[in-house]
């Protein structure tokens, strides 16, 4: 494992401002190395200065295709959407003009909507250029809830599914998730974290023998990932 690189800002204007300029220079990239570019961000209430500051971002956003890192079993009129989130919050202004790539289809079952997201996420151009990751006080990140139902499949670096359903109670509801080897598959892995407890659980984390879903993920990425911090 490659030692996650600590990026620390005074305020979370002032991270906002440079994890998105970070983002957008990995779009910017992609777009001239492959001609488009793949991003997957998270949901909750973390990410709302970081979107408002990349959709100002100027680039060539109608090559741009955004995902969700995980989502709420619960269709885009919920107030609970990851998707309405990223909509109302990220693809406005200049990124108004990216596509949008739900995770969330209509289905009669968690497990059905995540085969179907599965089948419609393959025609996109894998692999993910970035993949901004949050995480819980608990150590979650992405749906890798500690209490969910199969987390050793959920975390298996050779899966080869891009979605899975989960089942957590901790999670309140049923969820969809990218898996690992999608997330860390990402040329850029980027977990965006704010305050002083998040810090203290992923320092604990990353020094815990026995590791929380984050500390898998940054141990099996095969670059060192970066963590964006503010107080």
């Amino acid at each position: 494992m490659a030692a996650p690189r600590w990026n620390e800002f005074e305020t979370r204007d002032e991270l906002a401002a440079g994890l998105a300029a970070k983002v957008a220079d990995t779009l910017k990239a992609a777009i001239i190395s492959r001609g488009t570019a793949f991003l997957a961000v998270s949901g909750g209430t973390t990410p709302g200065r970081f979107f408002a500051a990349l959709s100002k971002q100027v680039l060539d956003w109608s090559k741009v295709t955004v995902t969700l890192v995980d989502e709420r079993f619960v269709p885009e009129s919920s107030p609970r959407s990851n998707a309405a989130l990223a909509k109302a919050s990220l693809l406005q202004n200049e990124a108004a003009g990216a596509r949008f790539a739900p995770l969330f289809h209509e289905a009669a079952s968690v497990e059905e909507g995540a085969d179907l997201a599965d089948i419609k996420l393959r025609s996109l151009p894998w692999p993910l250029d970035a993949a901004i990751l949050g995480m819980g006080a608990d150590g979650h990140t992405a749906s890798f809830f500690p209490d969910a139902q199969g987390l050793e499949t959920l975390l298996d670096p050779a899966s080869s599914r891009l979605v899975m359903p989960v089942h957590s109670e901790s999670a309140g509801e049923t969820r969809l998730t990218l898996t690992l080897p999608a997330l860390i598959g990402a040329g850029l892995v980027i977990v965006h974290i704010e305050g002083a407890e998040k810090r203290n659980v992923i320092e604990a984390a990353l020094a815990a023998e026995r590791p929380l879903p984050i500390r898998t993920v940054l141990d099996q990425a095969p670059r060192a990932a970066e963590i964006y911090w503010a107080p």
